[in-house]
């Protein structure tokens, strides 16, 4: 596990299979999947932690998820397998915490559970 975001938060897991284009699959306003394509598709990021692969597309998606942010429909954290500039950056802005994890780990994580994310902690990822 690698830490981009420190941050401490716990909450609900929304995880999607596929990776995210944050220009041009959530509504910034409200944080809905608004892309009719994806399988979170009418589902709200808002306060969930959100677990997905990658983040794909533009690097205005950054400035999307600070937008996310300043409109209060963010998730609480974000959890990916791979390290894009696009979400790192826009994580980073928004003061979202973002760990990235193993194909294991990312595995063992399914929408419904409730973990903590403590970035200071030993043992970042807590199942509640």
């Amino acid at each position: 596990m690698k830490i981009l975001v420190q941050g401490k938060t716990q909450g609900i897991i929304l995880k999607s299979q596929h990776s995210i284009n944050f220009l041009g699959t959530v509504d910034k306003k409200t944080g809905i999947i608004s892309d009719k394509n994806h399988e979170l598709f009418d589902k709200s990021i808002k306060d969930s932690i959100l677990v997905f692969p990658n983040g794909v597309g533009s690097s205005v998606g950054a400035y999307t998820i600070y937008s996310i942010k300043s409109n209060n429909a963010a998730p609480l954290a974000m959890i990916c397998q791979k390290a894009d500039l696009t979400v790192a950056t826009g994580c980073a802005l928004a003061n979202i915490p973002l760990v990235i994890v193993t194909d294991e780990e990312f595995s063992s994580l399914q929408t419904g559970q409730k973990i903590s994310l403590d970035t200071e902690s030993s043992n970042p990822i807590k199942f509640l």
